[in-house]
């Protein structure tokens, strides 16, 4: 409609300005630059996918990330050490939630800013805690045990911490706030209220200075046989984000980014969208609910999401897209 509108609209004022007689006279044209581009550079930093997997690694064998474990305030001050290490500003926001099993829990989102002077910036996310539950498990006695979630947790936060090496060594053009949330995993089947915690917690608390231009999340990027496929909420919020990586994606000749739709997701990008952060979620959807055609794959929310499934191939596909990502963008 606003096309056939705009068509008559226009051919209404060429006929007047010819019944007028009048002379006709262009109209300069406002070149509006878009919010952000991608430049073209000859060379971007070297993601390293061993070292990452490195990370990854030394989250699962601390143990599972639930709240008040010895392995979840180990992992929290690893988290913290490599952030810090790389010399951004590491900030901790602690709060308490209470969860489906009516336990008040103590949980901590983690941010390492980098210029974060910079008003033109973007947001690299993830969660870093990992299911206290089984339920997805086929063996009822593991039902109630905690996953080790080296996918599901564990992948995201282990490519974001190399991000953070490579941005603390050379510096981009932008600002980057890295954000490992909490509390994403610890709703019920069946009900959202549990879930995405941290998030939730983040958006309605928002605690640095500038907000990101836009913000990527991360999560079960490590799978052996991972394709990204466009996820619904990401597009309807952020669909330029989403068209600008994925394209960005494949000019690399990534062939894990597809043009697909997936199934719609319920993760931490949903609260970020709806407090005004323009988030996209690059997630291996097909993994959630467990019924892949691959057996193998069917281990979301069990105790098989292990180390067995993870591909340092999966990790540096991800991590090299994300880099020459951010050091192409610029910000108008």
């Amino acid at each position: 409609m606003k096309t056939k509108l705009y068509l008559t609209f226009g051919v209404s004022l060429i006929l007047l300005f010819a019944g007028c007689g009048d002379k006709k006279t262009d109209q300069p044209v406002e070149n509006t630059k878009p919010l952000y581009e991608l430049m073209k550079i000859d060379s971007f930093p070297k993601f390293d996918s061993l070292r990452a997997f490195a990370h990854l690694k030394k989250q699962v064998e601390f143990g599972p990330r639930v709240s008040g474990t010895e392995s979840y305030r180990q992992t929290k001050e690893y988290l913290i050490s490599v952030l810090s290490e790389t010399g951004a500003l590491v900030t901790q926001q602690n709060f308490e939630a209470t969860v489906p099993t009516g336990e008040t829990l103590k949980f901590t989102n983690i941010t390492a800013s980098f210029k974060p002077e910079n008003d033109k910036r973007i947001m690299l996310c993830a969660h870093w805690d990992s299911r206290p539950h089984a339920d997805q498990d086929k063996d009822e006695a593991k039902k109630k045990t905690p996953i080790p979630g080296a996918n599901d947790g564990a992948s995201g936060t282990a490519v974001l911490l190399e991000l953070a090496q490579i941005l603390g060594k050379q510096n981009p053009e932008i600002g980057v706030d890295i954000v490992l949330f909490d509390a994403e995993d610890y709703g019920e089947s069946g009900s959202l209220e549990g879930y995405c915690l941290g998030s939730k917690y983040y958006a309605a608390n928002f605690p640095l200075k500038f907000r990101p231009k836009f913000a990527i999340l991360l999560d079960m990027v490590g799978d052996i046989d991972a394709v990204f496929n466009r996820e619904p909420v990401s597009v309807q919020y952020a669909g330029d984000v989403v068209e600008l990586l994925w394209r960005y994606a494949q000019s690399l000749g990534n062939w894990r980014f597809k043009d697909y739709r997936s199934q719609q997701i319920y993760d931490d990008h949903v609260p970020l969208n709806e407090a005004g952060i323009k988030t996209i979620d690059i997630i291996d959807a097909d993994l959630v609910g467990g019924d892949s055609s691959n057996p193998r794959r069917g281990y979301w929310h069990t105790t098989q999401d292990d180390l067995s499934n993870i591909s340092i191939e999966a990790l540096y596909d991800i991590g090299r897209v994300l880099t020459g990502f951010i050091y192409s963008l610029k910000i108008n």
